[in-house]
This record gives structure tokens, sequence and C-alpha cells, in this order.
């Protein structure tokens, strides 16, 4: 008899941390379809604005998968895929020419801080902050330009 109490209570245990490790993932607030709003959104230099933007985040152990389609602002389409956990170490970003890897550290629920390589050099870094509601994603990033300018950038994203 105590043998199966034992083996009920580690089924048990078991679907517990199981239920609870798809609740924390699931509860990634950066998880989701966040389409670009250029009205709100500010670039330097301005003419550094892409047309379009729409980035899926889906959530990955301890991290997130995130594909990005859009519209350049010479009007190029783009497609580009990276998938980091939350632990500061780099990962592979493909479809950009300007960068090559991809670091994310969690701050908090809301924030995550970011840095992008290329060829083992920072590229880039920046912040995304999701609103306390949900509904916004503001990211903040700094870089230069494929001619080595320096660019500043502030896109508001509506999830969708």
């Amino acid at each position: 008899m105590r043998t199966h109490s034992l083996v009920i209570s580690a089924i048990l245990i078991t679907a517990l941390v199981l239920a609870l490790a798809v609740i924390a993932l699931a509860a990634d607030p950066h998880v989701g379809t966040w389409k670009l709003n250029l009205a709100k959104s500010k670039y330097s230099p301005a003419s550094s604005a892409p047309k379009s933007a729409t980035m899926t985040f889906t959530a990955q152990d301890n991290g997130v998968k995130c594909v990005s389609d859009g519209v350049e602002s010479n009007g190029k389409a783009y497609h580009e895929e990276f998938a980091p956990k939350y632990d500061g170490k780099d990962y592979a970003y493909t479809g950009s020419s300007e960068v090559d890897t991809i670091a994310y550290t969690k701050i908090d629920a809301n924030t995550v801080d970011w840095v992008t390589k290329k060829g083992g050099k920072i590229a880039g870094s920046g912040q995304s902050v999701v609103s306390r509601d949900g509904k916004t994603r503001t990211v903040t990033a700094k870089g230069k330009d494929a001619k080595g300018k320096d660019t500043t950038r502030t896109s508001v994203f509506e999830k969708q």
C-alpha cells in the first residue's frame, strides 16, 4: 500500500512540475505576433525606417524563437530568424547581412536586453520592453548602419 501511495505521489508531482513549466513558458509577455506602428516609432537617420515589420515570437526552453518579416526602407523584403535563450550567450541570427548572432538577457518579466554581433564584434544593442497591459512592445536600439554610421531607433510594436 505504501509503494502505491509513493507512485501516485510521484506521478502527481511530475504532472504539477510539467504544468508549471507550461504556464511559465506561456506567461512570457514577449511571445506573440507584433506589428510595427511606424507612426509611433522614431528612427535616426529617418531614412533608415523600414516600410513595415512583423515579428512573431514563440516560446522555447528558457527563451524565444523569433521570425521577423518586413520591408526595408529601400523597398527590399527581408526575412530574419533567431532563437536565443535568456542567458546572455550568443545565438545564430540568420537573414541579415549586418549581424550574425544575438544574445538575450532577461532583466525582468517584461524587459530583455540584447546585443547583436557580426564576426564577433558588437554591431548593436538595445532593450525590448513589453507594456504592463501586454499590448505594446517597445524596442530601443543603437548601432551602425551598413556604411558604419551611428543609428538609433525606438520601434513601437503592437500585439496582433
